[in-house]
């Protein structure tokens, strides 16, 4: 019952409605009924302790410099910024994709969450969490969990496409 009331909805908001645009920009839900959230959909790993390279898969609703996913990051479970790897450009043409990032400074017992985050909605719910040493798998985080790291050096100084 709730699926057809939610397709109705969904197909009277997209075709009914006079001011669709003006919806969508009011949407301050960084998981919207269409979705416009990153997700972090795989993670593998090399090298030595505290010296691994991490290389992360993300999938975004990038649609060029106007919204793409600008970063993703490593944080412990308490909400410690540990890395970021910038991205500097949209993958609008590349999904998903897959980004890593070198010499990170990690324990191999370290318990993380790795996250990814859009210019436009901020932070995914959808992350990885595990370790290096059990690997990591999907997991749920609130899109707000220490999200006052969004203003926390390194930040993209640009988007080149």
């Amino acid at each position: 019952m709730k699926l057809l009331v939610f397709t109705i909805l969904s197909f009277w908001f997209l075709c009914c409605s006079t001011d669709k645009e003006k919806m969508l920009a009011d949407e301050s839900d960084s998981a919207s009924i269409f979705n416009f959230e990153a997700k972090v959909t795989d993670v593998s790993f090399s090298g030595e302790p505290n010296t691994y390279t991490i290389s992360t898969t993300i999938s975004s609703p990038d649609t060029g410099c106007d919204q793409y996913a600008d970063w993703w990051e490593i944080l412990d479970l308490e909400g410690n910024l540990i890395y970021r790897r910038i991205l500097t450009h949209s993958h609008v043409e590349e999904q998903p994709f897959t980004r890593s990032g070198n010499n990170i400074t990690l324990a191999s017992s370290t318990e993380v969450y790795i996250r990814v985050h859009m210019n436009t909605t901020g932070y995914s719910s959808a992350v990885q969490k595990g370790t290096i040493e059990t690997g990591f798998s999907a997991a749920e985080l609130s899109a707000t969990f220490a999200n006052d790291l969004e203003n926390q050096q390194p930040l993209p100084t640009g988007c080149a496409f």
